[in-house]
């Protein structure tokens, strides 16, 4: 049941992000719900082989390289599918910020207790 809301809120805040940020578009809730799980596959899979690789930069960077690997994986969800669209780095770069602040919100009104 967590999971299910967490997938859902996390489709309301892509869906926020989108109809916030100038050049994303999402065609709805349910695109909105898809490419946010796409985009979690994504960070879970390839961005975390790129996280392994670029270890030693990241620490240099200080979380930089974390942060422009999951820009990317917003643009590699956004090549996949048809119902979500940005315009480019700089959109998928304010999407990832805004959603995660949108998220954190979203979780401390509807997310409960922590354990």
């Amino acid at each position: 049941m967590k999971l299910i809301i967490e997938i859902l809120l996390m489709g309301l805040a892509m869906l926020i992000g989108a109809y916030i940020i100038p050049g994303v578009s999402v065609d709805g809730y349910l695109s909105a719900i898809i490419a946010a799980v796409l985009i979690a596959l994504a960070n879970a899979t390839i961005g975390l082989i790129l996280r392994i690789f670029t270890f030693p930069l990241n620490i240099l960077t200080l979380g930089l390289i974390s942060f422009i690997i999951t820009v990317l994986m917003i643009l590699l969800v956004d090549n996949l599918m048809t119902g979500f669209n940005t315009t480019g780095f700089l959109a998928a770069a304010i999407l990832a910020i805004a959603v995660s602040v949108i998220k954190m919100i979203l979780d401390s009104i509807f997310g409960g207790e922590k354990k």
